[in-house]
């Protein structure tokens, strides 16, 4: 006893809440890295064109990261320890992903199953994904597909440039968007000099068939 205070009675509780806070974080911990292992085999799939896959990593990275935030809400501690975050801006990117390379619209927080600001941090994200698909539909000879991707990558951008609020509340989003700005600009000048080669080939071939039609 100290004083009155049956010091083991008192701890008691203390340490079912630790323990109960423990169990919240492996759980949600286990299910955050399950939720952004399919979310990262999900874009795999995307860039294979292997749609009806992406669609079934992407409901199952949508469920673990529910049952992340689902066993850590009674636990702000662990709520908002940042590897749940991390997650959910993993799942923002491979839904913003798997719908920029299809052509659909872009889901909006909401629909992607995700907080603001993690939907911010993957559309940042999505910027490098758009560069590889970009990159790999001009090596294909595809350069309008690419340079559609490309003027995604710039509206992107210039829909994050317009995020201005100190880095704690946007969790560092103006490193994700300069990040994504030297990748659009990359990218930008790896489509340039693509289109300067196919139409100097095209002028080529042009004037070999001109040379031709003369000698005939």
């Amino acid at each position: 006893m100290a004083g009155g205070l049956d010091l083991v009675d008192a701890v008691a509780p203390v340490r079912q809440l630790l323990e109960a806070r423990h169990d919240a974080r492996e759980q949600a911990l286990a299910a955050s890295r399950d939720a952004i292992r399919c979310a990262a085999n999900a874009i795999r799939a995307v860039h294979r064109g292997e749609g009806d896959r992406a669609d079934e990593l992407l409901a199952e990275a949508r469920s673990h990261l529910r049952r992340a935030t689902e066993v850590s809400a009674p636990h702000p501690e662990v709520r908002y320890a940042g590897f749940i975050a991390d997650a959910a801006k993993e799942v923002a990117e491979a839904e913003l992903t798997r719908a920029a390379i299809a052509g659909r619209p872009l889901p909006d927080p909401d629909a992607a199953g995700v907080d603001e600001v993690a939907w911010l941090h993957g559309l940042a994200e999505t910027v490098g994904e758009l560069r590889r698909a970009s990159l790999d539909r001009v090596r294909g000879g595809d350069l309008e597909t690419g340079e559609r991707y490309l003027a995604l990558m710039q509206e992107i951008l210039s829909a994050l440039a317009t995020i201005d609020v100190p880095d704690g509340l946007s969790r560092g989003l103006r490193r994700a968007t300069d990040a994504a700005r030297a990748i659009t600009e990359r990218t930008r000048g790896d489509l340039t000099t693509a289109v300067g080669q196919r139409d100097l080939r095209l002028a080529l071939e042009e004037h070999r068939a001109a040379l031709e039609r003369a000698r005939g």
